[in-house]
């Protein structure tokens, strides 16, 4: 992967900080939003595999909100542990 540069660092910050917002907030409101859509499209081309993106968008229609809240904290994690394997720092305050 290449080096990145600074809005490619921000874009991923701001992406994982929507992510975990959603995740936090996902008890109490539906998740399945335009942010959380486009901030998983803008973590894409970051991940060397996709399904933590797709389980994180899946799960975001949940009924059940233990449910929900589970998968997307699993998920959330799986992003984070492939962006750290690909060499990209994250922010500890995010899992």
């Amino acid at each position: 992967m290449p080096a990145l540069n600074k809005n490619d660092t921000a874009i991923i910050k701001l992406s994982l900080q929507i992510l975990a917002s959603a995740r936090d907030d996902g008890s109490q409101q539906a998740i399945r939003t335009d942010a959380v859509r486009l901030a998983l499209r803008c973590l894409r081309p970051y991940m060397r595999e996709q399904w933590p993106l797709h389980t994180f968008w899946d799960s975001s229609e949940s009924e059940n909100e233990l449910g929900r809240s589970a998968s997307t904290t699993a998920s959330l994690n799986g992003v984070i542990h492939q962006l750290r394997s690909a060499g990209i720092k994250v922010d500890e305050g995010l899992v």
